[in-house]
């Protein structure tokens, strides 16, 4: 008898076919995640789940889930997993780091790109007309931006991806600042790039970009303090997590000009409201979550939670575990 699966989300279908090779596979089949009771119910009876950041997997959870032997997140990020807890109850976890690293860090490009050119402001400038009633092609001043070269770029969490980004910015003539928790002197020579301390990053940058994870010390990393101390003409980029950034301090600095613009992929409620204060600003670029959304990462994601479930259930541990001191509370499979 096979093991049983729910997976909380649909992805491609040759996956969803390998995974039923080695279990009893259920899909909800509903664009919007399961309800928090719905995957609770599900879960109770099942021996893994499939899962994606919008599934709440609490202590309560999978304290209620007996069978339960492993969490397969289809994400690089595990903040709505408590993986103590999981740890604690012998639940091994893991995500899906490394196969999104290209995608996240070139729509933080594009995002960098568009709030420095005004792209998004610009096209609808022509969209609705803007343009044609103004009644003339060219003006000296008309949607000004910035450029790129020779501007100082502030990278704050310098893992896969934030290095991705400093690497790129080479090809725009940046000097590349940043702020790690651990310093990478081997990507400092490598890619020419500076460590500095946060309150220096923030005062020097004209564009900071977020790439740490959500964490207890990194909530609201961005305040209204730190806010204050960026330049008039600076940027702020966020591909990481909403919750580094106090929002409502990001509005009142958006508001009284306090920063230039921002650009958003990511929000500290999701998905946002359309009449969020973030929606009626001019200065700010906002995209809903779409970082990793290339077929290419969307496929590598998916396929890499499946390896891990499927290495799992053959006895084996899983190639990007989050929690390896499970190991020693329970050896893998389903036996």
């Amino acid at each position: 008898m096979k093991p049983r699966l729910f997976m909380t989300r649909e992805v491609f279908g040759d996956v969803i076919d390998k995974l039923s090779g080695y279990f009893d596979v259920e899909v909800w089949d509903k664009f919007k995640e399961p309800p928090y009771g719905v995957l609770l119910d599900k879960a109770r009876g099942v021996d893994a789940l499939f899962t994606l950041l919008t599934d709440k997997i609490d202590c309560n959870l999978l304290s209620s889930a007996p069978r339960l032997r492993i969490v397969a997140q289809m994400a690089v990020g595990f903040d709505n997993i408590d993986v103590k807890c999981a740890s604690e109850l012998g639940v091994y976890v893991t995500n899906t780091p490394g196969v999104l690293t290209e995608a996240t860090a070139e729509h933080t490009w594009a995002l960098i790109l568009s709030i420095a050119r005004r792209i998004v402001e610009a096209d609808t400038y022509v969209r609705w007309g803007e343009w044609w009633r103004r009644g003339t092609a060219w003006h000296p001043l008309m949607l000004l931006g910035v450029e790129l070269q020779g501007k100082t770029l502030g990278v704050v969490g310098l893992g896969r991806i934030g290095g991705r980004v400093a690497e790129i910015a080479r090809a725009f003539n940046m000097r590349v600042i940043y702020y790690d928790v651990v310093r990478r002197r081997d990507l400092e020579e490598k890619l020419g790039i500076e460590y500095v301390e946060l309150e220096k990053l923030l005062e020097e940058s004209d564009i900071v970009t977020l790439h740490t994870p959500l964490t207890p010390e990194t909530k609201h990393l961005i305040n209204e303090e730190r806010l204050r101390k960026m330049k008039k003409t600076a940027l702020l980029i966020n591909t990481a997590r909403g919750a580094i950034v106090d929002t409502e301090a990001l509005i009142k600095a958006l508001r009284e000009g306090w920063i230039a613009g921002a650009a958003l992929d990511v929000f500290e409620g999701e998905p946002l409201n359309p009449n969020h204060p973030l929606t009626s600003l001019k200065n700010v670029i906002l995209t809903p979550h779409i970082a990793s959304a290339t077929l290419e990462t969307r496929r590598k994601m998916a396929e890499l939670a499946a390896e891990n479930l499927i290495a799992f259930s053959q006895g084996e541990i899983p190639p990007t575990l989050v929690n390896p001191e499970v190991v020693q509370k329970r050896r893998p499979g389903f036996a």
